[in-house]
């Protein structure tokens, strides 16, 4: 962010270090280690450092089930697996209830709304998937497997779980789906895609508060596209868009990459490509936040709740290749991962302006990924 903006509200900040957030809890995959580290959070934004969990390499993508008692990670190495934890609610251990197998090599999961089902995007296979989940949290042989297009990048639901929507890079698409929770089927909506920008790569998407919008992040262009969802129909229609990046910044539209690497990150070829990885809402909805890998920043929105219209705001340097990163349920903290980075840092969110203060940096394994944080009352 600006550097007078944040010094202008630093101040405002200062508050006493002490015990957890209503037992917060942070979890990191590193995808060289082929391990996740539980970090407390605390009330001040700052991270205490715990416990780091088996799994395997290389570990990447996860998701908590809405009723906080389970995390997933999907490993993406041969055989693809789905790593279920159960989350003490006390302590935020982790304890491993089983694994599942997976269709693919996968760099999104999640569940649906339900808690039943869970949803996977392939990059490199070109596909997404259904797993049953257990009451016990297991993930159970997909029951629907439906090749898409070059490559997936990620899947959600929208927040009534009727409709689902998978970016695609390769085609510059996203797929809408129909999601029926009962049967845990997909189905595709009519049309079956909706056509961005050639070149802009869609990779990561997140839905509004309010259910009215859809935010697209474009991997290629670091552009975020504002689409309308019709309540009715689950179909999306772009309206406006507006770029993560400064606009004195020097990166150029990058292309797409190859399949993920050995070192848990597809290769690079130009230094300057544009590079974007992933983006997320405050709870109220208030800011939106774009992280770019180049330029290992942090871009932030303003949003007009009422037409989803995007304001650039500002950049704020992070951790080295950011790819992934979350805000707490509060929305006064976000915490920051960088696939190239020793450390994870947090960060206070200014409520009044949506600018980014450091809180402080812990340490971390290799291969930093991905980030869940889970609050319990």
């Amino acid at each position: 962010m600006k550097k007078k903006l944040a010094a202008a509200t630093a101040a405002a900040l200062i508050s006493v270090g002490g015990p957890a957030l209503a037992a917060t809890f942070v979890y990191v995959s590193n995808a060289e280690d082929g391990d996740i580290g539980m970090y407390s959070l605390q009330s001040d934004g700052s991270l205490h450092p715990g416990p780091r969990y088996k799994a395997e390499k290389i570990v990447m993508p996860m998701t908590v089930s809405p009723d906080k008692r389970f995390l997933v990670a999907a490993v993406r190495s041969k055989p693809f697996s789905a790593y279920t934890y159960a989350i003490d609610r006390a302590s935020g251990a982790l304890k491993l209830v089983g694994t599942g197998p997976l269709a693919e090599s996968f760099p999104y999961i999640t569940f649906d709304r339900s808690g039943r089902y869970l949803l996977g995007a392939s990059y490199g296979a070109h596909l997404v998937s259904v797993n049953p989940v257990g009451a016990d949290g297991r993930v159970g042989q997909a029951l629907q497997v439906i090749p898409t297009a070059r490559n997936a990048h990620a899947i959600r639901t929208d927040n009534t779980n009727r409709f689902v929507f998978v970016p695609h890079l390769g085609t510059d698409q996203v797929f809408q789906f129909l999601f029926d929770e009962k049967s845990g089927r997909l189905t595709a909506n009519t049309p079956p895609v909706a056509q961005l920008k050639a070149g802009s790569g869609p990779r990561h998407l997140i839905t509004s508060p309010d259910n009215r919008f859809v935010y697209l992040l474009n991997e290629l262009t670091a552009m975020v596209t504002t689409l309308s969802l019709d309540a009715k129909t689950g179909l999306l229609t772009e309206i406006s868009s507006a770029s993560a990046l400064p606009p004195d910044s020097k990166l150029v539209p990058g292309a797409p990459r190859g399949a993920i690497g050995v070192a848990g990150a597809p290769p690079r070829n130009v230094d300057n490509d544009i590079w974007a990885s992933d983006l997320h809402l405050t709870p109220d909805g208030k800011f939106l936040y774009a992280a770019e890998r180049t330029s290992s920043s942090i871009g932030a929105f303003s949003v007009d709740n009422a037409t989803g219209k995007l304001t650039y705001l500002g950049s704020t340097p992070t951790e080295k290749q950011p790819r992934g990163f979350r805000i707490d349920p509060t929305g006064r903290f976000m915490v920051v991962s960088g696939e190239k980075s020793e450390t994870i840092t947090s960060y206070s969110i200014v409520q009044s302006n949506g600018s980014l203060v450091p809180v402080g940096k812990v340490p971390t394994g290799k291969g930093s990924n991905w980030v869940e944080i889970v609050s319990f009352d």
